[in-house]
């Protein structure tokens, strides 16, 4: 069983450091690390000599993160079985790939897992969730903000506590193991979305073609983030809406949807105005989103 990995980073060789350290103790090591650059300037990794392989693809042009991924999956060994695509500020334990791989051949209609994803405090990141709906989709863009607690916001984002595998409507790209055979039959992520959502679509089409998504909490990772400034900020709601606008479009296309498609748009244009103004009032805003903008998720 041979095993990729690649990690998509932007201006992010502090934390891409940190996470190639991470792996050094771990007990199963990927045969062949790609690093997806999308950097304006060239980035020199650190030497990691605990590796079989790594190898740097920069593309400055910046092309989003799907796009990014797919480039670094295109570019590993044809007999790779799993690929594992992540962010660069997450960083793994010592069992973190063993947990995942045992798991999916335990699961041979497995085409996705995701580990239990912590953030630095300790607090649990929502990173494995429902697919959104019209009905949820519509109430959590409406009430997501000023009613964090309402039903559709908690349906969205589920209950994953506990310590058992169960499946997920879709799984954070931040850090995710995907059968390579399962990646290649969907086409990889779909490079329409430059930043969020990607791992959305990606979740919604592997369950479409007969695989399933897993959350596997007996693996676990730790989200480092807060690599974002004010400046990008506004960017990343401008994406984050129209990622969500576009998911929306594709999973519910065609005239008779149109009403819902335009509640939906214009509670995401509501939502993007009070946290743009919430942003302003804070040293350190977050997006709720599904990562951190270095992936864009």
């Amino acid at each position: 069983m041979s095993l990729g990995l690649v990690v998509v980073t932007y201006k992010s060789s502090d934390v891409l450091a940190t996470f190639l350290d991470s792996l050094k103790d771990s007990t199963v090591l990927p045969d062949t690390v790609i690093v997806v650059d999308n950097s304006p300037t060239v980035l020199t990794p650190p030497p990691t000599p605990w590796l079989p392989s790594l190898e740097v693809i920069h593309r400055p042009e910046n092309p989003g993160y799907g796009s990014a991924a797919n480039i670094g999956v295109a570019a590993l060994p044809d007999d790779c079985d799993w690929v594992v695509v992540c962010n660069p500020d997450i960083t793994v334990t010592a069992q973190t790939l063993e947990v995942l791989l045992a798991e999916a051949e335990r699961r041979p209609d497995s085409g996705a897992l995701g580990p239990a994803i912590s953030n630095e405090d300790g607090s649990l990141y929502p990173s494995a969730r429902a697919l959104p709906t019209l009905g949820v989709g519509i109430g959590h863009a409406l009430f997501g903000v000023a009613w964090p607690n309402n039903p559709w916001t908690r349906a969205y984002r589920g209950d994953y506590r506990g310590s058992s595998t169960r499946e997920a409507g879709w799984l954070s790209g931040s850090f995710l193991l995907l059968r390579k055979e399962a990646f290649d039959r969907v086409g990889g992520f779909d490079e329409g979305y430059f930043m969020f959502f990607e791992d959305v679509d990606l979740g919604w089409r592997i369950s479409d073609a007969g695989y399933r998504n897993y959350y596997v909490p007996a693996a676990s990772a730790i989200h480092l983030g807060g690599h974002s400034t004010q400046s990008n900020y506004d960017l990343m709601l401008q994406a984050h809406h129209h990622s969500a606008v576009r998911f929306i479009g594709k999973r519910y296309p065609g005239p008779l949807f149109c009403p819902m498609r335009t509640v939906i748009g214009a509670g995401l244009t509501v939502r993007e105005r009070v946290l743009r103004g919430k942003a302003l009032q804070l040293s350190k805003p977050e997006v709720e989103g599904p990562e951190s903008p270095n992936n864009q998720a």
